[in-house]
């Protein structure tokens, strides 16, 4: 496995949530909506990053994002690492824009460079163990944060301590119930240890 073709957000209403991402960040194929009214409440585990090139494309997506319907949980704003913030779809799930770079070389555009998703891990170093044996390389790994190398795969996947994922998220860690996620996969159907679904890239 070295590719995750898509996303599937399980969502109250499909058509409502597509009309927000297409107004909020203009995201293709790589992040889909399916109808689902499974119980779900609080953090959900995991968080969808999108890594653009400068600090503009940050803020213009995240204004976007807000006008759309999105809740702000942590403003846009430089930090030693760069620059980005955080929101919160309708639909529950959450979102993070970002950049390493601390200035703008042009004009802001709507390009994303990545989609990077993080899934919140009980215990990272055995979720780590699962992946590697599911036979994805590791590209970073310190503490309790691991990214896997993924360079040609359309979104690319990391683990995180579901608390350090929460705090970096803005948000408390408590939460109950389905994840309301599905990967999909050439590699799938499988769970992780975590409850994550992965299932076939063609369903």
């Amino acid at each position: 496995m070295t590719s995750i073709e898509s996303v599937t957000l399980e969502v109250p209403d499909p058509a409502v949530a597509n009309a927000f991402y297409t107004a909020a960040f203009g995201l293709g194929t790589q992040v889909r909506v399916r109808p689902s009214d499974t119980p779900t409440t609080g953090f959900r585990g995991f968080t969808l990053s999108l890594i653009v090139s400068q600090p503009s494309t940050v803020s213009s997506l995240i204004d976007s994002a807000v006008d759309a319907g999105a809740t702000t949980l942590k403003p846009v704003e430089k930090s030693m690492w760069g620059y980005g913030g955080v929101v919160q779809a309708p639909d529950g799930a959450i979102w993070k824009v970002a950049t390493s770079a601390k200035k703008d070389t042009g004009p802001a555009t709507r390009q994303i460079d990545r989609i990077v998703l993080l899934l919140a891990a009980a215990d990272v170093a055995a979720s780590k163990r699962f992946y590697v044996d599911h036979g994805l390389a590791v590209g970073k790994s310190f503490g309790k944060y691991v990214e896997f190398a993924m360079p040609s795969s359309p979104v690319e996947l990391g683990l995180y301590g579901r608390r350090a994922l929460a705090k970096d998220a803005g948000v408390s860690p408590d939460g109950t119930g389905s994840h309301r996620l599905a990967i999909g996969s050439a590699a799938g159907p499988f769970t992780d240890p975590d409850g994550f679904a992965w299932e076939s890239a063609s369903a």
